[in-house]
């Protein structure tokens, strides 16, 4: 996948190969947590950060985070009316610190769904609100 670096990570604009979902914190690994559970261990790409806002990136099919209602807590990232995202990639393997892989890429390029992760952190929302 072209997309992804050689070694250490880069900055990769969204809506190009991708779009993503950044949702922080402990929410972010809560919904990461679901989305592994409800598909059996593979719910797509998903990059998770060791610093900063301990932010989780969920990777979407381009074009697909545009033009939803997405809840609070997650930050679309996309290049929908003119706006310019990038999204931090680590490489497969070796250093990329601060970012790791929670779930590296499948093989045959398949992403998050987006409206399965959208279902997701709405009921984590709910779920926590409540």
């Amino acid at each position: 996948m072209e997309w992804i670096p050689a070694s250490g990570f880069q900055l990769r604009k969204a809506g190009v190969q991708f779009d993503a979902v950044r949702v922080d914190g402990d929410d972010g690994r809560r919904a990461a947590d679901l989305l592994e559970h409800l598909t059996g261990g593979d719910p797509g790409p998903v990059v998770i950060e060791a610093n900063g806002r301990r932010g989780v990136y969920f990777f979407l099919p381009p074009g697909s985070s545009a033009g939803r209602a997405w809840p609070s807590g997650a930050t679309p990232f996309n290049a929908c009316h003119g706006t310019v995202s990038y999204v931090p990639v680590p490489a497969l393997h070796g250093n990329t610190w601060p970012l790791s892989w929670r779930c590296p890429p499948p093989a045959d390029g398949r992403f998050v769904h987006p409206a399965l992760l959208r279902s997701t952190v709405l009921a984590l929302e709910r779920l926590l609100s409540s």
